[in-house]
Protein backbone atom coordinates (compact mmCIF):
# COMPACT_ATOMS: atom_id res chain seq x y z
CA UNK A 1 0.00 0.00 0.00
CA UNK A 2 1.13 3.49 -0.66
CA UNK A 3 2.08 6.13 2.30
CA UNK A 4 -0.01 8.53 0.67
CA UNK A 5 -1.08 10.79 -2.25
CA UNK A 6 -0.76 14.92 -2.60
CA UNK A 7 -1.17 17.22 -5.36
CA UNK A 8 -0.69 20.93 -5.25
CA UNK A 9 -0.61 23.43 -8.27
CA UNK A 10 3.08 23.43 -7.30
CA UNK A 11 5.46 20.82 -8.52
CA UNK A 12 7.83 22.04 -5.47
CA UNK A 13 5.24 21.69 -2.45
CA UNK A 14 3.83 18.59 -4.18
CA UNK A 15 7.50 16.95 -3.51
CA UNK A 16 7.64 18.20 -0.26
CA UNK A 17 4.35 16.67 0.97
CA UNK A 18 5.07 13.49 -0.46
CA UNK A 19 8.51 13.69 1.55
CA UNK A 20 6.59 14.30 4.81
CA UNK A 21 4.54 11.37 4.24
CA UNK A 22 7.87 8.95 3.12
CA UNK A 23 9.36 10.13 6.67
CA UNK A 24 6.20 8.88 8.12
CA UNK A 25 3.95 12.07 8.44
CA UNK A 26 0.21 11.75 8.19
CA UNK A 27 -1.68 14.14 5.81
CA UNK A 28 -1.83 16.61 8.19
CA UNK A 29 1.83 17.53 8.03
CA UNK A 30 2.02 16.65 4.53
CA UNK A 31 -0.51 19.31 3.76
CA UNK A 32 1.00 21.62 6.44
CA UNK A 33 4.60 21.52 4.91
CA UNK A 34 3.14 22.01 1.41
CA UNK A 35 1.50 25.18 2.67
CA UNK A 36 4.66 26.65 4.10
CA UNK A 37 6.49 25.50 0.53
CA UNK A 38 3.55 27.36 -1.33
CA UNK A 39 4.38 30.57 0.68
CA UNK A 40 8.05 30.85 -0.82
CA UNK A 41 7.75 29.41 -4.11
CA UNK A 42 4.13 30.94 -5.10
CA UNK A 43 4.28 34.45 -2.74
CA UNK A 44 1.23 35.90 -4.66
CA UNK A 45 -1.15 33.33 -4.32
CA UNK A 46 -0.81 32.31 -0.83
CA UNK A 47 1.12 33.59 2.57
CA UNK A 48 1.74 33.68 6.44
CA UNK A 49 -0.53 37.07 6.47
CA UNK A 50 -3.16 35.19 4.12
CA UNK A 51 -6.46 33.24 4.76
CA UNK A 52 -8.41 30.57 3.58
CA UNK A 53 -10.20 27.69 4.38
CA UNK A 54 -9.57 23.94 5.04
CA UNK A 55 -11.54 20.93 6.16
CA UNK A 56 -9.94 17.18 7.51
CA UNK A 57 -11.27 14.04 7.89
CA UNK A 58 -9.37 11.49 10.54
CA UNK A 59 -11.58 8.33 9.99
CA UNK A 60 -10.11 6.17 12.98
CA UNK A 61 -10.23 9.18 15.46
CA UNK A 62 -14.04 9.76 14.13
CA UNK A 63 -13.02 13.80 13.30
CA UNK A 64 -14.67 15.31 10.49
CA UNK A 65 -14.00 19.29 10.97
CA UNK A 66 -13.53 22.46 8.87
CA UNK A 67 -11.40 25.15 10.19
CA UNK A 68 -11.92 28.36 8.70
CA UNK A 69 -9.48 31.16 8.57
CA UNK A 70 -11.30 33.78 6.37
CA UNK A 71 -9.66 37.39 6.48
CA UNK A 72 -11.14 40.12 8.51
CA UNK A 73 -11.65 43.65 8.24
CA UNK A 74 -9.57 45.52 10.73
CA UNK A 75 -11.03 46.77 13.89
CA UNK A 76 -11.01 50.01 12.68
CA UNK A 77 -13.08 50.16 9.58
CA UNK A 78 -16.22 51.88 9.27
CA UNK A 79 -18.99 50.80 7.25
CA UNK A 80 -19.06 54.48 5.45
CA UNK A 81 -15.45 54.61 4.96
CA UNK A 82 -15.31 54.27 1.38
CA UNK A 83 -18.50 55.30 -0.12
CA UNK A 84 -18.18 58.01 -1.92
CA UNK A 85 -14.83 56.26 -4.12
CA UNK A 86 -17.25 53.64 -5.80
CA UNK A 87 -16.73 53.01 -9.78
CA UNK A 88 -18.11 49.90 -10.66
CA UNK A 89 -18.51 46.69 -9.36
CA UNK A 90 -16.57 43.97 -11.17
CA UNK A 91 -18.87 41.94 -13.85
CA UNK A 92 -18.51 38.19 -11.70
CA UNK A 93 -19.08 39.86 -8.56
CA UNK A 94 -15.15 39.95 -7.16
CA UNK A 95 -15.08 43.18 -5.85
CA UNK A 96 -15.32 46.67 -6.57
CA UNK A 97 -13.16 49.14 -8.19
CA UNK A 98 -12.65 52.43 -6.25
CA UNK A 99 -11.61 55.78 -7.38
CA UNK A 100 -8.01 55.91 -5.44
CA UNK A 101 -7.62 52.14 -5.35
CA UNK A 102 -7.34 52.33 -1.77
CA UNK A 103 -9.30 49.15 -1.49
CA UNK A 104 -6.79 47.15 -4.15
CA UNK A 105 -3.09 48.06 -3.75
CA UNK A 106 -1.56 49.22 -0.78
CA UNK A 107 -1.74 49.45 2.91
CA UNK A 108 -5.34 49.98 3.30
CA UNK A 109 -6.26 46.61 1.64
CA UNK A 110 -4.42 44.76 4.61
CA UNK A 111 -7.18 42.54 6.30
CA UNK A 112 -6.45 40.00 9.72
CA UNK A 113 -3.06 37.45 8.58
CA UNK A 114 -5.17 34.35 9.60
CA UNK A 115 -3.04 31.58 7.69
CA UNK A 116 -0.68 31.06 10.15
CA UNK A 117 -2.73 30.34 13.39
CA UNK A 118 -4.87 28.29 11.50
CA UNK A 119 -1.88 26.32 10.20
CA UNK A 120 -0.81 25.79 13.85
CA UNK A 121 -4.11 24.59 15.63
CA UNK A 122 -3.83 22.35 12.76
CA UNK A 123 -0.98 20.76 13.78
CA UNK A 124 -1.32 21.22 17.28
CA UNK A 125 -4.73 19.52 17.44
CA UNK A 126 -4.12 16.97 14.33
CA UNK A 127 -0.14 16.54 13.33
CA UNK A 128 2.17 14.47 14.38
CA UNK A 129 5.53 16.50 13.35
CA UNK A 130 7.24 19.40 14.79
CA UNK A 131 6.44 23.17 13.59
CA UNK A 132 9.90 23.50 12.94
CA UNK A 133 10.19 19.82 10.79
CA UNK A 134 7.61 21.21 8.75
CA UNK A 135 8.81 24.79 8.17
CA UNK A 136 12.69 23.47 7.49
CA UNK A 137 11.82 21.72 3.68
CA UNK A 138 10.82 25.61 2.54
CA UNK A 139 13.67 27.40 3.83
CA UNK A 140 15.98 26.07 0.95
CA UNK A 141 13.75 27.70 -1.54
CA UNK A 142 14.22 30.86 0.19
CA UNK A 143 18.04 31.13 0.82
CA UNK A 144 18.70 29.05 -2.21
CA UNK A 145 15.96 30.41 -4.49
CA UNK A 146 13.67 28.57 -7.02
CA UNK A 147 12.89 29.10 -10.84
CA UNK A 148 10.33 30.97 -11.87
CA UNK A 149 7.86 29.31 -13.62
CA UNK A 150 5.67 30.09 -16.35
CA UNK A 151 2.25 30.45 -14.41
CA UNK A 152 4.16 33.04 -12.14
CA UNK A 153 5.22 34.74 -14.73
CA UNK A 154 1.92 34.68 -16.57
CA UNK A 155 0.34 36.05 -13.70
CA UNK A 156 2.63 38.89 -13.34
CA UNK A 157 2.64 39.88 -16.85
CA UNK A 158 -1.81 39.46 -17.10
CA UNK A 159 -2.71 43.28 -18.55
CA UNK A 160 -4.97 44.93 -16.59
CA UNK A 161 -8.94 45.31 -16.54
CA UNK A 162 -11.76 46.95 -15.40
CA UNK A 163 -9.61 49.72 -14.49
CA UNK A 164 -7.46 48.10 -11.78
CA UNK A 165 -4.32 48.42 -12.18
CA UNK A 166 -1.95 45.97 -13.42
CA UNK A 167 -0.79 43.07 -11.60
CA UNK A 168 2.53 44.13 -11.85
CA UNK A 169 1.93 46.34 -9.61
CA UNK A 170 2.09 44.12 -6.80
CA UNK A 171 5.47 43.36 -7.34
CA UNK A 172 7.16 46.70 -8.16
CA UNK A 173 4.40 49.84 -6.78
CA UNK A 174 6.66 49.53 -3.20
CA UNK A 175 10.46 49.52 -2.95
CA UNK A 176 10.66 46.73 -0.38
CA UNK A 177 8.57 44.32 -2.85
CA UNK A 178 10.49 45.36 -6.23
CA UNK A 179 13.70 44.49 -4.65
CA UNK A 180 12.83 41.06 -4.22
CA UNK A 181 11.25 40.66 -7.59
CA UNK A 182 12.54 42.66 -9.90
CA UNK A 183 16.40 42.88 -11.18
CA UNK A 184 18.73 45.53 -11.12
CA UNK A 185 17.07 47.14 -13.56
CA UNK A 186 13.23 47.16 -12.03
CA UNK A 187 12.05 45.00 -14.80
CA UNK A 188 10.52 41.61 -13.21
CA UNK A 189 12.30 38.54 -13.23
CA UNK A 190 11.45 36.57 -15.97
CA UNK A 191 10.60 32.47 -16.58
CA UNK A 192 13.63 30.54 -15.44
CA UNK A 193 15.56 33.56 -13.08
CA UNK A 194 15.95 32.18 -9.68
CA UNK A 195 13.58 34.24 -6.88
CA UNK A 196 16.32 34.24 -4.18
CA UNK A 197 13.97 35.73 -0.67
CA UNK A 198 16.78 35.94 2.30
CA UNK A 199 14.13 38.06 4.21
CA UNK A 200 11.29 35.58 3.94
CA UNK A 201 14.21 32.45 5.11
CA UNK A 202 14.79 34.60 8.24
CA UNK A 203 11.20 35.26 9.17
CA UNK A 204 10.25 31.59 8.61
CA UNK A 205 13.31 30.52 10.69
CA UNK A 206 12.36 32.77 13.41
CA UNK A 207 8.99 31.22 13.56
CA UNK A 208 10.13 28.13 13.34
CA UNK A 209 12.39 28.62 16.51
CA UNK A 210 9.83 30.91 18.39
CA UNK A 211 6.19 29.75 17.36
CA UNK A 212 3.60 31.33 15.64
CA UNK A 213 3.21 33.81 18.50
CA UNK A 214 6.28 34.97 17.40
CA UNK A 215 4.47 36.29 14.69
CA UNK A 216 0.87 37.49 16.34
CA UNK A 217 2.78 39.13 19.47
CA UNK A 218 6.60 38.93 19.21
CA UNK A 219 9.29 40.88 17.20
CA UNK A 220 7.79 40.19 13.84
CA UNK A 221 4.11 41.54 15.12
CA UNK A 222 5.93 44.56 16.43
CA UNK A 223 7.51 45.28 12.71
CA UNK A 224 4.25 44.63 11.43
CA UNK A 225 2.13 47.62 12.83
CA UNK A 226 4.77 49.90 12.92
CA UNK A 227 4.99 49.61 9.29
CA UNK A 228 1.55 49.50 8.68
CA UNK A 229 0.47 52.10 11.17
CA UNK A 230 3.02 54.72 9.88
CA UNK A 231 1.76 54.03 6.00
CA UNK A 232 -2.29 54.78 6.75
CA UNK A 233 -3.07 50.56 7.36
CA UNK A 234 -5.86 49.99 9.37
CA UNK A 235 -4.66 47.01 10.98
CA UNK A 236 -3.85 47.17 14.56
CA UNK A 237 -1.58 44.81 17.09
CA UNK A 238 -5.14 44.25 18.54
CA UNK A 239 -5.87 42.94 15.37
CA UNK A 240 -2.87 40.51 15.26
CA UNK A 241 -4.15 38.94 19.03
CA UNK A 242 -7.51 37.96 17.64
CA UNK A 243 -6.41 35.76 14.55
CA UNK A 244 -7.33 32.72 16.04
CA UNK A 245 -9.26 30.07 13.34
CA UNK A 246 -12.75 28.78 13.75
CA UNK A 247 -13.39 25.29 14.10
CA UNK A 248 -17.00 23.42 12.84
CA UNK A 249 -18.70 20.27 11.75
CA UNK A 250 -18.55 20.51 8.33
CA UNK A 251 -21.99 21.89 6.55
CA UNK A 252 -23.35 18.98 4.80
CA UNK A 253 -26.21 18.18 2.21
CA UNK A 254 -26.71 14.95 -0.01
CA UNK A 255 -26.06 14.89 -3.57
CA UNK A 256 -28.06 11.63 -4.79
CA UNK A 257 -26.65 8.90 -2.96
CA UNK A 258 -24.10 11.33 -2.21
CA UNK A 259 -22.78 12.92 1.05
CA UNK A 260 -21.35 16.30 0.43
CA UNK A 261 -18.83 18.27 3.31
CA UNK A 262 -17.73 21.61 2.72
CA UNK A 263 -17.18 25.05 4.30
CA UNK A 264 -19.37 27.24 6.16
CA UNK A 265 -20.19 30.89 5.46
CA UNK A 266 -18.82 33.52 4.91
CA UNK A 267 -17.11 30.86 2.79
CA UNK A 268 -18.57 29.27 -0.75
CA UNK A 269 -19.35 26.06 0.36
CA UNK A 270 -22.87 26.97 0.61
CA UNK A 271 -22.82 27.82 -3.32
CA UNK A 272 -21.66 24.20 -4.21
CA UNK A 273 -24.15 22.48 -2.14
CA UNK A 274 -27.38 24.89 -3.44
CA UNK A 275 -26.29 23.89 -6.83
CA UNK A 276 -25.48 20.73 -6.32
CA UNK A 277 -29.68 20.18 -4.45
CA UNK A 278 -30.94 22.44 -7.65
CA UNK A 279 -29.22 19.82 -10.29
CA UNK A 280 -30.37 16.92 -8.79
CA UNK A 281 -33.80 17.52 -9.86
CA UNK A 282 -31.96 16.83 -13.51
CA UNK A 283 -30.77 13.73 -15.46
CA UNK A 284 -27.76 14.95 -16.21
CA UNK A 285 -26.43 11.85 -18.18
CA UNK A 286 -29.36 12.05 -20.26
CA UNK A 287 -28.11 15.88 -21.22
CA UNK A 288 -24.88 14.37 -22.13
CA UNK A 289 -21.72 16.26 -21.11
CA UNK A 290 -20.98 19.87 -22.34
CA UNK A 291 -23.82 19.88 -24.61
CA UNK A 292 -25.82 22.84 -25.12
CA UNK A 293 -29.09 22.02 -23.05
CA UNK A 294 -26.72 20.44 -20.01
CA UNK A 295 -24.53 24.24 -20.36
CA UNK A 296 -27.76 25.94 -19.79
CA UNK A 297 -29.64 23.99 -17.12
CA UNK A 298 -26.12 24.03 -15.38
CA UNK A 299 -26.18 27.65 -16.36
CA UNK A 300 -28.53 28.88 -14.78
CA UNK A 301 -27.64 27.01 -11.42
CA UNK A 302 -25.18 28.93 -11.27
CA UNK A 303 -26.78 32.03 -11.24
CA UNK A 304 -29.15 31.35 -9.40
CA UNK A 305 -26.91 30.32 -6.58
CA UNK A 306 -25.46 33.82 -7.14
CA UNK A 307 -27.94 36.01 -6.88
CA UNK A 308 -28.61 34.13 -3.48
CA UNK A 309 -24.90 34.28 -2.09
CA UNK A 310 -25.03 38.71 -3.43
CA UNK A 311 -27.96 39.12 -1.54
CA UNK A 312 -27.73 36.33 1.57
CA UNK A 313 -25.05 35.26 2.57
CA UNK A 314 -22.26 36.75 4.14
CA UNK A 315 -20.13 36.74 7.73
CA UNK A 316 -22.94 34.51 10.00
CA UNK A 317 -21.92 36.76 12.89
CA UNK A 318 -23.15 40.06 11.27
CA UNK A 319 -25.43 38.65 8.97
CA UNK A 320 -28.71 36.05 8.83
CA UNK A 321 -27.68 33.65 6.17
CA UNK A 322 -31.04 31.54 6.04
CA UNK A 323 -28.65 28.23 5.19
CA UNK A 324 -31.46 25.88 5.99
CA UNK A 325 -33.68 27.72 3.67
CA UNK A 326 -30.94 27.74 1.00
CA UNK A 327 -30.62 24.54 0.91
CA UNK A 328 -34.02 22.89 1.67
CA UNK A 329 -35.81 20.57 -0.88
CA UNK A 330 -38.49 22.59 -1.70
CA UNK A 331 -36.66 26.18 -2.23
CA UNK A 332 -34.11 24.07 -4.73
CA UNK A 333 -36.97 22.20 -6.19
CA UNK A 334 -38.62 25.96 -7.67
CA UNK A 335 -35.82 26.74 -8.87
CA UNK A 336 -34.97 23.73 -10.24
CA UNK A 337 -38.75 23.81 -12.00
CA UNK A 338 -37.52 27.54 -12.99
CA UNK A 339 -34.69 26.48 -14.84
CA UNK A 340 -36.73 24.15 -16.30
CA UNK A 341 -39.34 26.08 -17.74
CA UNK A 342 -36.89 28.26 -19.27
CA UNK A 343 -36.58 31.04 -17.18
CA UNK A 344 -33.48 32.82 -16.97
CA UNK A 345 -32.20 34.37 -14.28
CA UNK A 346 -30.63 37.68 -14.16
CA UNK A 347 -27.66 38.52 -11.97
CA UNK A 348 -27.44 42.23 -11.51
CA UNK A 349 -24.13 44.05 -10.95
CA UNK A 350 -23.45 47.40 -9.74
CA UNK A 351 -22.78 49.64 -12.89
CA UNK A 352 -20.28 47.14 -15.26
CA UNK A 353 -16.91 46.41 -14.83
CA UNK A 354 -14.71 42.71 -15.82
CA UNK A 355 -12.92 40.01 -14.56
CA UNK A 356 -10.83 40.36 -11.90
CA UNK A 357 -7.09 38.70 -10.98
CA UNK A 358 -7.84 35.24 -8.75
CA UNK A 359 -4.98 34.72 -6.14
CA UNK A 360 -5.31 31.83 -4.01
CA UNK A 361 -3.44 28.16 -4.10
CA UNK A 362 -4.57 24.46 -3.24
CA UNK A 363 -3.39 21.64 -1.23
CA UNK A 364 -4.89 17.75 -1.30
CA UNK A 365 -3.93 14.92 0.54
CA UNK A 366 -4.68 11.34 1.99
CA UNK A 367 -2.51 9.11 3.51
CA UNK A 368 -1.97 5.42 4.04
CA UNK A 369 -4.93 5.71 6.67
CA UNK A 370 -7.38 7.46 4.38
CA UNK A 371 -6.70 10.71 6.73
CA UNK A 372 -7.87 13.24 4.12
CA UNK A 373 -7.38 17.19 4.12
CA UNK A 374 -7.87 19.97 1.79
CA UNK A 375 -6.83 23.26 2.30
CA UNK A 376 -7.68 26.53 -0.10
CA UNK A 377 -5.34 29.11 1.19
CA UNK A 378 -4.61 32.91 -0.19
CA UNK A 379 -3.68 36.58 -0.42
CA UNK A 380 -7.20 37.47 -2.06
CA UNK A 381 -6.12 40.23 -3.91
CA UNK A 382 -2.43 40.66 -2.80
CA UNK A 383 -2.12 44.13 -1.41
CA UNK A 384 1.68 44.33 -2.93
CA UNK A 385 2.84 45.55 0.47
CA UNK A 386 6.09 43.84 2.22
CA UNK A 387 7.32 45.34 5.65
CA UNK A 388 10.85 45.84 4.60
CA UNK A 389 13.19 42.97 5.92
CA UNK A 390 10.25 40.69 6.48
CA UNK A 391 9.98 39.09 2.77
CA UNK A 392 6.49 37.98 2.99
CA UNK A 393 3.69 39.83 1.14
CA UNK A 394 0.14 41.08 2.92
CA UNK A 395 -3.40 40.00 2.25
CA UNK A 396 -5.41 42.23 0.19
CA UNK A 397 -8.63 40.85 1.87
CA UNK A 398 -10.71 44.38 2.11
CA UNK A 399 -10.84 44.21 -2.02
CA UNK A 400 -13.70 42.77 -2.57
CA UNK A 401 -16.01 44.36 0.62
CA UNK A 402 -19.07 45.91 -0.63
CA UNK A 403 -18.23 49.86 0.39
CA UNK A 404 -22.22 49.98 0.47
CA UNK A 405 -23.61 49.90 3.82
CA UNK A 406 -26.65 47.42 4.73
CA UNK A 407 -25.61 45.03 2.40
CA UNK A 408 -24.02 40.93 3.28
CA UNK A 409 -20.71 41.80 1.89
CA UNK A 410 -20.88 45.84 3.71
CA UNK A 411 -17.87 46.39 5.77
CA UNK A 412 -17.91 46.64 9.35
CA UNK A 413 -15.10 45.90 12.03
CA UNK A 414 -13.92 42.25 12.43
CA UNK A 415 -16.52 41.17 9.77
CA UNK A 416 -14.88 38.52 7.34
CA UNK A 417 -16.01 39.13 3.73
CA UNK A 418 -17.30 36.39 1.10
CA UNK A 419 -14.98 34.11 -0.17
CA UNK A 420 -16.10 31.64 -2.71
CA UNK A 421 -13.20 29.43 -1.34
CA UNK A 422 -14.55 25.79 -1.21
CA UNK A 423 -12.53 22.52 -0.10
CA UNK A 424 -14.56 20.22 -0.35
CA UNK A 425 -15.04 16.10 0.94
CA UNK A 426 -17.71 13.83 -0.64
CA UNK A 427 -18.14 10.61 0.94
CA UNK A 428 -20.13 7.09 -0.05
CA UNK A 429 -21.28 4.29 2.33
CA UNK A 430 -19.40 6.66 4.76
CA UNK A 431 -16.24 6.17 3.40
CA UNK A 432 -14.09 9.58 1.58
CA UNK A 433 -14.36 8.95 -2.40
CA UNK A 434 -13.50 12.38 -3.74
CA UNK A 435 -11.46 15.33 -2.23
CA UNK A 436 -10.90 18.68 -4.14
CA UNK A 437 -10.60 22.23 -3.86
CA UNK A 438 -9.38 25.37 -6.21
CA UNK A 439 -7.97 29.16 -6.45
CA UNK A 440 -9.80 30.42 -8.53
CA UNK A 441 -11.76 33.75 -7.28
CA UNK A 442 -15.70 33.56 -8.14
CA UNK A 443 -15.14 30.73 -9.86
CA UNK A 444 -14.16 28.59 -7.36
CA UNK A 445 -16.83 27.08 -6.45
CA UNK A 446 -17.86 26.37 -10.47
CA UNK A 447 -15.01 24.56 -10.95
CA UNK A 448 -15.64 22.50 -7.81
CA UNK A 449 -19.34 22.09 -9.06
CA UNK A 450 -18.47 20.91 -12.45
CA UNK A 451 -15.71 18.30 -11.23
CA UNK A 452 -17.68 17.06 -8.73
CA UNK A 453 -20.19 16.59 -11.35
CA UNK A 454 -18.02 15.10 -13.65
CA UNK A 455 -16.70 11.97 -11.14
CA UNK A 456 -20.36 11.60 -9.44
CA UNK A 457 -22.45 12.12 -12.50
CA UNK A 458 -20.50 11.07 -15.41
CA UNK A 459 -17.61 8.71 -13.94
CA UNK A 460 -14.81 10.31 -14.92
CA UNK A 461 -11.52 9.45 -13.16
CA UNK A 462 -10.02 12.56 -11.60
CA UNK A 463 -7.54 13.29 -13.60
CA UNK A 464 -10.36 13.07 -16.90
CA UNK A 465 -12.74 14.84 -14.55
CA UNK A 466 -10.37 17.91 -13.84
CA UNK A 467 -8.99 18.46 -17.63
CA UNK A 468 -12.61 18.07 -19.37
CA UNK A 469 -13.43 21.59 -20.61
CA UNK A 470 -15.51 23.91 -18.57
CA UNK A 471 -17.58 27.39 -17.99
CA UNK A 472 -18.88 29.48 -15.88
CA UNK A 473 -21.87 32.04 -15.52
CA UNK A 474 -21.16 34.58 -12.91
CA UNK A 475 -23.27 37.00 -14.51
CA UNK A 476 -25.82 36.88 -16.61
CA UNK A 477 -22.92 36.03 -19.30
CA UNK A 478 -22.04 32.01 -20.10
CA UNK A 479 -18.50 32.20 -20.19
CA UNK A 480 -17.03 28.94 -22.14
CA UNK A 481 -13.35 28.13 -22.31
CA UNK A 482 -11.85 27.03 -25.75
CA UNK A 483 -12.60 23.61 -26.23
CA UNK A 484 -16.51 23.96 -26.02
CA UNK A 485 -17.45 23.23 -29.33
CA UNK A 486 -18.10 26.18 -31.88
CA UNK A 487 -21.27 24.26 -32.71
CA UNK A 488 -22.36 24.87 -28.86
CA UNK A 489 -21.86 28.32 -28.94
CA UNK A 490 -23.78 28.91 -31.69
CA UNK A 491 -26.65 26.59 -29.95
CA UNK A 492 -26.23 28.80 -26.59
CA UNK A 493 -26.57 32.01 -28.17
CA UNK A 494 -29.58 30.69 -30.77
CA UNK A 495 -30.89 30.72 -26.79
CA UNK A 496 -30.65 34.30 -26.22
CA UNK A 497 -27.55 33.65 -23.92
CA UNK A 498 -24.81 35.96 -24.53
CA UNK A 499 -21.72 34.03 -24.68
CA UNK A 500 -18.29 34.94 -24.03
CA UNK A 501 -15.50 32.61 -25.23
CA UNK A 502 -12.05 32.65 -23.57
CA UNK A 503 -8.99 31.80 -25.73
CA UNK A 504 -7.54 29.50 -22.63
CA UNK A 505 -8.43 25.56 -22.82
CA UNK A 506 -8.17 25.30 -19.33
CA UNK A 507 -9.61 28.09 -17.29
CA UNK A 508 -12.10 29.04 -14.76
CA UNK A 509 -11.00 27.80 -11.08
CA UNK A 510 -7.63 25.65 -10.97
CA UNK A 511 -9.32 22.63 -9.58
CA UNK A 512 -7.26 20.01 -7.59
CA UNK A 513 -8.43 16.38 -6.22
CA UNK A 514 -8.01 13.20 -5.10
CA UNK A 515 -10.01 10.07 -6.27
CA UNK A 516 -10.70 7.05 -3.57
CA UNK A 517 -11.71 4.32 -5.40
CA UNK A 518 -11.98 0.44 -4.95
CA UNK A 519 -9.16 0.88 -3.04
CA UNK A 520 -6.98 3.18 -5.52
CA UNK A 521 -5.77 6.43 -4.32
CA UNK A 522 -5.15 8.85 -7.32
CA UNK A 523 -4.67 12.43 -7.68
CA UNK A 524 -4.97 15.00 -10.42
CA UNK A 525 -3.98 18.63 -10.87
CA UNK A 526 -5.52 21.19 -13.23
CA UNK A 527 -3.19 21.61 -16.42
CA UNK A 528 -3.67 25.46 -15.99
CA UNK A 529 -1.26 25.82 -13.30
CA UNK A 530 2.18 23.94 -12.89
CA UNK A 531 1.06 21.47 -10.61
CA UNK A 532 1.41 17.67 -10.29
CA UNK A 533 0.01 14.79 -8.55
CA UNK A 534 2.20 12.32 -6.61
CA UNK A 535 1.77 9.17 -4.89
CA UNK A 536 4.17 7.76 -2.39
Amino acid sequence: MTKGTVVAPQPEATEIGGQILQQGGNAIDAAIAMAFTQTVVDPQMCGIAGFGSAQILIPEKKVHTTIDFHGRAPLSTTEDMWLDSIQHEATDGWGFILKNRENEFGYQSIGTPRTLAALETMLKNYGTMSLDQLIAPSLGYCFDGFLIRPHISEFWNLPPTAGRDANLSMITKFSSTRKIYCDGNGMPLKVGDTLINKDMGSTLEKISNNGVREFYEGEISHKIIEDISAKGGLLSYKDLTMCQPEENAPLKATFKEFDIFTNHPPGGGIMLLQMLKILENFDLKKLEHNSPEYIRVVSEAMKLATIDKDNKVGDPRFVDVPIITLLSKEYCSNLSDQIRDGRKADVSRFNDGGQESKNTTQICAVDQDLNCVTITHTLGQPSGVITDGLGFMYNGAMTVFDPRPGRPGSLAPGKARFSAISPTIVKKDDKPILILGSPGATYITMGNLQVVLNVLEFGMEIQEAISAPRFAATSNTIEISNRILRSTETELKNMGYPILRDPKSFTFAWVHGILISDGLVTGGADPATDGMSLSI
